[in-house]
């Protein structure tokens, strides 16, 4: 047996590796979703806080999950990171599926527990379980009030989520000018938080399939009979998975071939030339 073959990790440490991986990014995506989702039940139902409340909390959830999980998975909890990361960045794509289920659970299971939590308060807020409170859970075309088409937030999901990726990349491209490790989560943070500042009108700014379809699936199954639909009738639950995931890869694909190529090596430094 060659020395070549003592180095290789065995089988068991791959598994063992890979199911740390995708326990993080579960846990992750629930942190995220506890605060996010939470802090619109309040706002929402509680009438505690405001669209800024909505706005920094989802930013310090994202940057709390990235804590949670970044140094063991990456901390993409995001399908359209994932994916976007298996095209431009060399991600394998035989953990794309773990990571995108993973994310989804850890979506589904932390709604569970905001539902579980505010159900006397969304009760007392819309006793029928109605639109009028699904928006805590997942979002509507126009956030439920403006007049925006599901074809126009669509539009929307993926202006906002090519966005995000281009930014993340950016910020996590050693070669750039990339923050401190353990300062990145708290600028993708406040990307976040710009992002919903900035794009969060026509669709209430998803940018991540499983923030959406998780706390969705969790809101049916505890009693939104009408949550796969806008205010309008009609199914809206693919919008916020497709959006995302063609506007993730529009943004790794503009970093990729408009920004990153241009970038020198990474032990080079920048020039002013």
């Amino acid at each position: 047996m060659g020395q070549e073959n003592l180095d290789l990790p065995s089988p068991i440490v791959r598994v063992r590796s890979t199911a740390g991986e995708v326990a993080a990014e579960f846990f992750g995506t629930a942190v995220l979703i506890l605060f996010g989702v939470g802090v619109v039940a309040q706002v929402v139902a509680g009438g505690i806080g405001d669209h800024d409340s909505i706005a920094w909390a989802w930013g310090l959830g994202v940057m709390l999950g990235i804590y949670v999980a970044g140094r063991i998975s990456g901390a993409h909890l995001n399908p359209a990171v994932t994916v976007a990361l298996a095209l431009f960045q060399g991600f394998p794509w035989r953990k794309v599926a773990p990571y995108i289920c993973a994310q989804t659970a850890g979506a589904f299971i932390a709604a569970l527990v905001v539902r579980w939590n505010y159900s006397e308060v969304l009760a007392k807020f819309d006793p029928g379980h109605t639109i009028a409170s699904q928006g805590v859970f997942s979002t509507l075309p126009g956030n439920g009030t403006a007049p925006v088409t599901d074809l126009g937030a669509l539009r929307d999901q993926i202006i906002g989520t090519a966005i995000l990726v281009l930014l993340v990349f950016a910020i996590t491209d050693a070669r750039n000018s990339a923050p401190l490790a353990n300062l990145t989560p708290f600028v993708v943070g406040l990307l976040v938080v710009a992002i919903g500042m900035a794009w969060g009108t026509n669709a209430g700014y998803a940018i991540n399939p499983a923030r959406d379809f998780g706390p969705r699936l969790a809101s049916f199954i505890t009693g939104y009979g009408g949550a796969w639909r806008d205010q309008y009738g009609d199914l809206y639950f693919w919008v916020p998975i497709l959006g995302p995931l063609i506007g993730g890869v529009l943004g790794g694909a503009l970093y990729k071939y408009c920004v990153a190529r241009f970038l020198p090596p990474e032990d080079q430094p920048p020039t002013n030339n």
